[in-house]
């Protein structure tokens, strides 16, 4: 869950919460294969040097991207000692053949049947690793019950706050061009599965809080909230969860409430575009602000904590405006908790990254900092990098006032949802992030190498990013292989023009293969 030490109060509350479920089970399918498991969540505050097993057969890796260089970093320890390496997640998904460079698999959409073929096979592959990919999402998970002691090992980290981890369904119904998820499949998952598991917990906790990993919860609305009433009596268990404003009419609201429902975290991403999750039809501008405004206000109504979701430096922006927007929809809708993202661009996982390579546009930011907010690695189409940081440090600043703490403070009734409003803006979140982002502004003028890179005008890493890496990864430093800083920014790209070449023109690459096709 972390790419380093980790120190913010946030990040102590509830980087545990955040855990993903895949390497849970992953855990699941090795134990159920007969072999001895041992399962570790890094969030940040733990010992990694003591925590990792001193020897292992076979290490699986789940990573995002900004936890890549540390991955590489614990890959090269593991290898050096003959150990066998695997990565997956998302991070093995948008950049498998920079991955496969540091790992003997790369696992893409990954299975009982991959894992089973990996185990059995559990041979190096070097200097290029093997990239296997299910044809798609697996039709079904091992469940809370299956999962249990993987997740009380997570959860036990968490200080106060502990949110059980669930999924209803995988893939995604929307084509937002920027989503990892745009192009997988929208997959529900069997009702019975959600209904026992929720049944289980109330058997373990007193008063459960499940968190939904779905990218869009509740596509198939009443099927999926009529399993939770009918496993869940009302105010057993509370719920938080990812949906969209489109899913989110007012007739349905009461029955979110009345299950349990007590955080959603709408996307809304740009007041030009992407129309379809907030339902504003073709609205844009002024008008779609004040139409999501009401629609949030009332979703606020029955749901005590919404996260209202955006995306700044999108190609359809241009000017103050969508800045501006943006301050008027706070004023409008003072509870809402504002989450902002810088548009990035993260190797495979979206289309759209191809017309951000081919325009040139992408930068070679080292995957530590691919985290939506430590770097923007698309050059912005309509505006110069010293405004755009400009712009958004101005609305960090109005977002996380202490006059606009107080008004979301004032807005949420009940004690949680004000005092996580509280610490968000205090920590990184709100107080931190504008400050790195200052320091970012500033360097822009101060620091040439910076505002080159930044440019595209040289490939060589700023000192000012460089040094973070290295004191992130702190005792692993050591242990990252030579040229892992660095990255094709463009592989996608050049494997997609390798393909469109003709049979006797192309060159070597990674292999992405079926799991039918490896053999022990």
């Amino acid at each position: 869950m972390s790419n380093g030490p980790a120190h913010g109060l946030y990040s102590r509350l509830m980087n545990a919460n955040l855990a993903s479920i895949m390497p849970q089970v992953i855990a699941v399918w090795c134990e159920e294969a007969g072999h001895d498991v041992r399962y570790i969540c890094y969030t940040g505050f733990e010992d990694l040097t003591a925590a990792l097993p001193t020897e292992t057969d076979l290490i699986f890796v789940g990573a995002f991207s900004e936890t890549a260089q540390m991955a590489y970093a614990i890959s090269s320890f593991y290898r050096s000692r003959g150990t066998v390496t695997a990565i997956g997640g998302p991070h093995a998904r948008c950049y498998p053949e920079d991955a496969a460079q540091y790992f003997d698999y790369v696992l893409g959409f990954t299975d009982r049947k991959i894992v089973s073929d990996v185990l059995s096979d559990c041979a190096p592959h070097r200097p290029v690793g093997l990239a296997l990919s299910a044809r798609r999402q697996p039709l079904e998970l091992p469940g809370v019950r299956a999962r249990w002691k993987f997740i009380m090992q997570t959860l036990a980290k968490a200080p106060t706050v502990k949110l059980v981890p669930m999924l209803a369904s995988l893939g995604c119904p929307y084509t937002c061009s920027f989503c990892i998820d745009s192009t997988v499949d929208y997959q529900p998952l069997g009702p019975e599965q959600m209904r026992d598991d929720l049944r289980f917990l109330l058997t373990k906790l007193r008063r459960p809080r499940v968190g939904w990993h779905d990218p869009n919860f509740g596509v198939r609305f009443d099927e999926t909230v009529g399993a939770i009433e009918e496993a869940v009596p009302r105010g057993r268990i509370d719920f938080i969860a990812e949906s969209s404003l489109s899913l989110l009419s007012e007739a349905r609201m009461p029955r979110l409430r009345d299950a349990g429902f007590k955080a959603l975290l709408p996307g809304i991403e740009s007041w030009f575009s992407l129309n379809n999750k907030s339902k504003a039809g073709k609205l844009a501008g002024r008008e779609k602000v004040d139409q999501v405004a009401a629609h949030v206000n009332m979703v606020m109504r029955y749901v005590p904590y919404v996260q209202a979701n955006f995306v700044m430096g999108l190609d359809c922006d241009e000017g103050p405006e969508p800045f501006e927007l943006t301050k008027r929809f706070l004023d409008l809708c003072p509870g809402a908790f504002p989450a902002y993202s810088l548009l990035s661009a993260f190797g495979r996982a979206a289309p759209l990254n191809l017309e951000f390579q081919r325009a040139g546009r992408v930068l070679p930011f080292p995957h530590h900092f691919l985290n939506n907010n430590l770097a923007m690695n698309v050059r912005p189409k309509n505006y110069t990098w010293p405004a755009f940081y400009d712009l958004v440090i101005d609305l960090m600043k109005y977002s996380f006032s202490w006059r606009a703490i107080r008004r979301r403070a004032l807005a949420n009734p009940g004690g949680i949802p004000r005092w996580m409003n509280v610490v968000r803006s205090i920590s990184y979140e709100g107080f931190g992030r504008t400050k790195y982002y200052q320091e970012v502004r500033r360097r822009l003028d101060a620091d040439p190498a910076v505002r080159r890179y930044m440019e595209g005008e040289s490939t060589q890493l700023p000192a000012f990013y460089a040094d973070r890496v290295r004191r992130d990864l702190g005792a692993f430093w050591p242990h990252l292989p030579p040229g892992a800083m660095y990255h094709d920014h463009d592989a996608y790209l050049h494997a997609t023009e390798q393909q469109e070449r003709p049979s006797t023109d192309q060159v070597p690459t990674t292999t992405v293969r079926s799991a039918s096709s490896l053999t022990a």
